[in-house]
């Protein structure tokens, strides 16, 4: 799987990918979720591994034309909606995809087996990241005999637009500082994800406006037993696990694969 980045040239962006007659060119979002399904782990635009990005399997002139049905932009959201795959800034604080199956031990490694609240306790994530996780977090209950998608009831937030997360977290004017750089964090390390991109709406109900992100735990989307089902596994074995599952598909050197896994 071969392909070219984006790139600054004169002090403009330009992508690159490949045409939409070769072959190998990936041209709707469903033959995007077979690749993702196939590799488990693809980042949006070209990242350390050359050729492993939907930018480099795709037509640079079908980019944000809108078009649902050959933009790839507009696939992060089809696919996010089908609950196959995870969505959000997974590699070096960029976006990309993680397949279902290979999630949990995405997440053990990420969370070092790690819950938030117990990587909070040990003083290994910040108060402004408690912020956020705490809209979406059950208070009181104990986690690991449910299953996150079976109880609405004591569950506020399930999921919450990026704008309103940073509003109730006190991410506002004058409040807490670096609201994005935290959401990147909470994504790297697993416990956040996008899980759609909708517009707003008005008075009347009405969609305006571009399309934003919303956010969700992982644990509402699989249930908490399936995403940390790997809990059990020494972190660095999921590491070799993905590593292995990525040269698979890609020839690339073991250093370059944990530089993007990292």
């Amino acid at each position: 799987m071969k392909g070219n980045h984006m790139e600054i040239i004169d002090g403009q962006w330009y992508m690159n990918g490949i045409d939409s007659s070769d072959p190998n060119c990936i041209t709707s979002s469903s033959e995007l979720l077979k690749v993702i399904e196939k590799v488990g782990f693809l980042p949006l635009f070209e990242a350390e591994v050359p050729g492993m990005s939907v930018e480099s399997m795709t037509d640079p002139k079908f980019w944000w034309t809108g078009d649902a049905e050959t933009d790839p932009w507009e696939w992060r959201g089809i696919l996010a909606r089908t609950g196959k795959v995870a969505y959000g800034k997974f590699f070096g604080k960029k976006a990309g995809f993680v397949s279902k199956k290979w999630f949990p031990y995405f997440a053990n490694y990420r969370r070092n087996g790690y819950d938030f609240d117990s990587r909070y306790e040990d003083g290994k994530a910040e108060r402004r990241e408690k912020l956020i996780m705490d809209l979406f977090w059950p208070k009181d209950i104990e986690m690991c005999d449910l299953d996150l998608r079976k109880i609405g009831k004591y569950v506020d937030n399930p999921e919450l637009f990026s704008f309103e997360v940073k509003d109730r977290a006190g991410f506002g004017t004058g409040g807490e500082k670096n609201f994005e750089g935290t959401c990147s964090k909470l994504q790297m390390e697993s416990y956040l994800l996008v899980k759609d991109f909708k517009p707003r709406l008005n008075k009347k109900g009405e969609e305006y406006g571009w399309a934003i992100a919303i956010y969700t735990l992982p644990e509402y989307l699989w249930g908490y037993k399936f995403v940390t089902e790997k809990y059990s596994e020494d972190p660095k074995e999921s590491l070799d696990k993905i590593i292995s599952q990525i040269r698979k598909h890609y020839d690339a050197e073991e250093s370059t694969i944990r530089k993007l896994i990292r």
